[in-house]
């Protein structure tokens, strides 16, 4: 029996979900006022982000993140980040560096749509290409952060300023679903707990490092 059919996966971790996070969400209430705010100030409505991402058993779903980019983004260029993307405004850089855009998650881990610690969700264009045990990657709810997530935490920086589709299909696509693959094939509370840690020390380092070049500059 695959890991991903085990008890855990199928019922102990969504239980551990909702207990965590109906209490994180509720802490997180005066940050997203905030962080509303300094969207609309700056930019306008809407604040969240809402594009469809490959789901749990193959069902699509809305994921929530607040929005870093300016409206319409995804019709001026394409589904990856550029490094120094010129549609990222001035919040939603400080918001990527962070990660607090990623904080709304919250809201699909409440509704079942993804997990605190599961494969990141992938545009459906890349998803439709899964083949083999890539395939085992829709046997996990998608979630906040996993091994692909901590690899490639400076994607943006990866896939460099030009042609960053063409980098990472052709760079990072095939090790991202790789790492996908070892989540859902490991998938434990154990597994989840080593993540969740590793996964706050990298966004820790990332956000203190953003800190320093920006009092630096």
């Amino acid at each position: 029996m695959k890991a991903y059919d085990g008890i855990y996966n199928r019922y102990v971790k969504r239980i551990l979900d909702i207990a965590v996070a109906f209490p994180f969400f509720i802490i997180a209430i005066p940050l997203y006022f905030m962080i509303s705010i300094a969207i609309l100030s700056e930019d306008g409505r809407p604040v969240f982000y809402r594009p469809l991402r490959g789901g749990y058993k193959n069902l699509p779903f809305r994921i929530f993140k607040f929005r870093t980019m300016v409206k319409n983004a995804d019709k001026i260029g394409g589904g990856t980040t550029a490094n120094h993307d010129s549609r990222i405004t001035k919040v939603g850089g400080f918001l990527r560096k962070t990660k607090l855009d990623e904080t709304a998650n919250l809201i699909n881990i409440i509704a079942g749509t993804m997990s605190f610690i599961g494969p990141r969700p992938e545009l459906l264009q890349y998803v439709e290409r899964y083949e083999g045990n890539e395939k085992e990657i829709m046997e996990v709810r998608p979630g906040v952060t996993d091994y692909s997530s901590m690899e490639f935490i400076n994607l943006d920086e990866i896939v460099g300023a030009d042609n960053a589709d063409k980098m990472y299909e052709k760079y990072v696509l095939k090790r991202k679903n790789e790492l996908r693959v070892k989540y859902a094939e490991t998938v434990s509370f154990k597994t989840d707990v080593s993540i969740f840690f590793q996964t706050i020390g990298k966004v820790l380092q990332k956000s203190f490092r953003f800190i320093v070049q920006e009092r630096l500059h």
